[in-house]
């Protein structure tokens, strides 16, 4: 059986009963038990799938991001989907809802869970906003959260209301509406705001609060928030390693800075470089642009190393819920060699080092089991969605709880 000392938060030890259609137990048969997905969310962007589900793309283009499609739905059960509002919405009053609905409702067919990102953001957003007054801005945000969490409730339930709200106040980079916001608004005031109109439009939605600010300034906005009596339900972290990985210490500091809350934690966007590492006298990421950036044998090997060991730092902790890596091929945000896959969507040495965990390691594939007298077979197993058959009768069961648990199952033809 596929056990692993290392993450029992993480599994449970099921007594499995295996009814008969007709409602008695399967006794001294043999079946097979195998896992179908994970509970907890390993996710990545599906930027290319979106363009794939629309039928938009034609030949190499095509094809690579079916190559992308392919190695995306074989290893992940989550899927951040992009909602930056000046892409979304660059011409007021036409959102792209149509193409998003449609590559969102792709997923969901093949089982992942989406995710919006971002629904206010100072960065991307909305060019046509500095037209507009701060009421009129606003105005305009609440809107436009109404409508899109309206939108697609039922398809993505959960979001980043929020993006980077230590810095947005203070953004100096460019002149925009949403930072004109905050500044008249404050942050609690502006995460209040959005949040409220979140959750008035779907109450069983999800929400995060998500930051790339892992100093105590993002614990004391959490802080002022929960003190506020804002509901967040869902405290998201960036870990974009462009300057070197954080290590097994810095992660656990991280971590221990949000555990007092006792919220669910994601990493929303995590990036460990196979190539060279970004100098560290940069302070904005961004400032670093460059034409070429090349993922390298050596720095392959390292990052298939420190995507184990990330991987499984994250999995120790009770309060992580999901990692969502930020890329699936080399040659995204900033040009840098980060992805699973090279530029031309062929797996790298981390993709196989985490399809080895998430599909090895922490994966029960299937396996045949006899049952008892009373039907009865046990089960050990990560937390997450199963499948029993046996002579072409199936039945499925989640595993949803640690520890022991009894659970019953129907075979159905």
């Amino acid at each position: 059986m596929n056990k692993s000392a290392e993450f029992p938060h993480r599994m449970a030890e099921a007594t499995v009963t295996v009814r008969k259609p007709d409602g008695t137990p399967l006794a001294h048969q043999e079946v097979t038990v195998a896992q179908r997905k994970h509970k907890f969310l390993f996710g990545n962007t599906a930027w290319e799938t979106l363009a794939l589900a629309n039928g938009v793309l034609e030949g190499a283009a095509k094809a690579r991001a079916e190559r992308v499609t392919d190695a995306f739905l074989d290893l992940f059960n989550f899927a951040t989907l992009p909602f930056y509002w000046g892409r979304f919405e660059p011409e007021r009053g036409k959102p792209g809802t149509a193409f998003m609905r449609k590559g969102a409702q792709w997923l969901v067919e093949r089982g992942l869970v989406p995710k919006g990102h971002p629904l206010c953001w100072h960065t991307l957003t909305a060019p046509w906003l500095l037209e507009l007054s701060n009421a009129e801005i606003l105005e305009a945000q609440i809107a436009r959260i109404h409508r899109d969490v309206a939108d697609f409730a039922g398809l993505i339930d959960m979001w980043d209301v929020l993006n980077e709200v230590v810095i947005m106040p203070v953004f100096d980079k460019y002149d925009n509406g949403i930072t004109r916001l905050c500044k008249e608004l404050g942050r609690i005031k502006m995460v209040r705001t959005m949040f409220d109109a979140a959750r008035e439009t779907n109450p069983k939605a999800t929400l995060l609060l998500n930051d790339f600010d892992v100093s105590s300034a993002f614990d004391i906005l959490v802080e002022g928030c929960l003190e506020a009596g804002i509901k967040i339900d869902v405290i998201g972290i960036q870990s974009h390693m462009h300057q070197g990985y954080w290590g097994v210490e810095k992660t656990e500091w991280v971590l221990a800075n949000f555990a007092r809350f006792g919220l669910p934690i994601h990493f929303t966007e995590t990036t460990i470089l196979s190539g060279d590492i970004m100098p560290a006298h940069i302070v904005d990421l961004n400032d670093w642009q460059v034409d070429e950036w090349p993922s390298t044998p050596e720095g392959e090997a390292r990052q298939a190393e420190e995507i184990v060991t990330h991987y499984k730092t994250l999995l120790a902790n009770p309060l992580v819920e999901g990692i969502t890596y930020w890329g699936m091929t080399d040659g995204g945000w900033l040009n840098a060699p980060g992805g699973f896959l090279t530029k031309d969507a062929y797996p790298k040495p981390s993709y196989h080092a985490l399809h080895n965990l998430i599909k090895g390691e922490w994966w029960l594939p299937p396996t045949k089991m006899m049952t008892d007298g009373e039907g009865k077979v046990q089960v050990t197993g990560f937390l997450g969605e199963y499948e029993v058959t046996c002579q072409g009768a199936t039945a499925k069961f989640a595993l949803e709880n640690k520890g022991t648990v009894a659970v019953e199952v129907t075979l159905s033809e």
